[in-house]
């Protein structure tokens, strides 16, 4: 075997189909596109998601979910978090403003006390609210809630 006499394997070679080329090839005429219809003509181009007139799949699926434009979203602060500023900082009162002046929140967040953690410090807290076990453990340890 050399080089020169290598041949592809026998009927793995195929010409091409000359389509559009008249009459006596077998392919003029229609040239393979059939009869008459949008896809018979030049420039056809489908639209994305066309099912031939039928309703398309994007439009038959149902749509899910719903936002609410009047959510209102609070900002979490949790008690672990107030007792490490207290102690730290040496703070009796917690206000919407030590809170930002710490950086904890922003001044247009609105801030809601989470009762994960312990708070063993006796402070006073003013949030935009609280969480039921958050007023419970500030009023166990001797502190006081005040809603703003």
């Amino acid at each position: 075997m050399k080089l020169h006499t290598l041949k592809p394997a026998e009927g793995s070679i195929k010409s091409r189909k000359r389509i559009g080329r008249g009459q006596g090839s077998g392919r003029g005429g229609t040239s393979t596109r059939g009869h008459k219809g949008a896809k018979s003509r030049s420039g056809y181009k489908q639209k994305l998601g066309f099912e031939g007139g039928q309703m398309p799949l994007q439009r038959r699926v149902p749509k899910f979910g719903f936002k609410n434009p009047f959510r209102v979203e609070y900002k979490p602060i949790n008690l672990e978090t107030l007792e490490s500023l207290a102690t730290e900082h040496k703070i009796e009162e917690i206000t919407f403003e030590t809170l930002v002046s710490h950086g904890l929140v922003s001044k247009k967040d609105l801030v809601k006390v989470l009762g994960r953690g312990e708070l063993t410090a006796k402070i006073n807290v003013s949030a935009h609210q609280f969480s039921a076990s958050a007023v419970e453990a500030i009023e166990k340890a001797g502190g006081k809630t005040n809603k703003i």
